[in-house]
């Protein structure tokens, strides 16, 4: 079942079962627990990742020690892509949000494999395409959205990766801190405790810990607009 939730990734998607399975088998799985990272902003990077289990932040901190959140992955999501293309330094660090499992890949086995399928090169390019349209609508979001309109957004977000319909709504357990949804949206914890208090009094969502029930999916879409 892991394997499956794995196999979603971009990765796999240009390649039929058996050799889906066999290049599984050939990375490396890392167990890690929250506040593990992964790898820091700066360091060379060679390597790429797929998530099996848990959830990883991708994160950049600015030289006075602000932390903007870029992306916060789940099972069958893949980060580490970007140096494989264009080597340099990572662009993110990438910490444990809640206790996982990652599989590893190398440089050389991935340029092997590419070599072989180019299906497979064309499906991460089409990923990393996704990735750059998601960046472009979050510096639009940041130019042209309110506090409000963005945690609208981001919870909608999160509850399309990480949401289980209940009997009341959507229950998003996103595991993040106060901290790190307000750097997820780009305003203070403040801000963004403010726009989840006047949610929660509008009766669209309830509060739980680290975790969030959307009530009102219809009225947070329009608030996100």
């Amino acid at each position: 079942m892991e394997d499956d939730i794995a196999l979603s990734a971009p990765l796999f998607a240009g390649l039929d079962g058996d050799a889906a399975a066999t290049l599984v088998a050939t990375m490396k799985p890392i167990e890690l627990t929250r506040g593990d990272v992964l790898f820091h902003e700066g360091e060379p990077g060679d390597r790429l990742y797929v998530v099996r289990e848990g959830k990883i932040k991708l994160g950049r901190r600015s030289s006075d020690g602000r932390e903007n959140l870029l992306a916060v992955l789940g099972p069958g999501e893949m980060f580490g892509e970007l140096s494989l293309f264009d080597p340099g330094p990572r662009t993110a660090t990438a910490t444990v949000v809640a206790d996982a499992v990652v599989l590893e890949l190398g440089h050389s086995e991935l340029v092997q494999w590419l070599q072989e399928r180019p299906a497979v090169a064309q499906q991460l390019l089409q990923a990393l395409a996704r990735r750059l349209r998601r960046t472009n609508e979050a510096l639009a979001d940041l130019v042209f959205s309110d506090v409000p309109g963005r945690v609208a957004k981001a919870l909608l977000d999160l509850s399309t990766r990480f949401g289980e319909q209940v009997d009341e709504g959507i229950r998003v357990a996103h595991d993040l801190t106060q901290e790190e949804l307000a750097q997820l949206v780009g305003a203070s914890r403040e801000t963004v405790n403010k726009a989840l208090a006047d949610f929660a009094a509008r009766g669209w969502v309830r509060r739980e810990g680290r975790a969030v029930v959307l009530l009102d999916v219809d009225r947070l879409e329009r608030r996100a607009r």
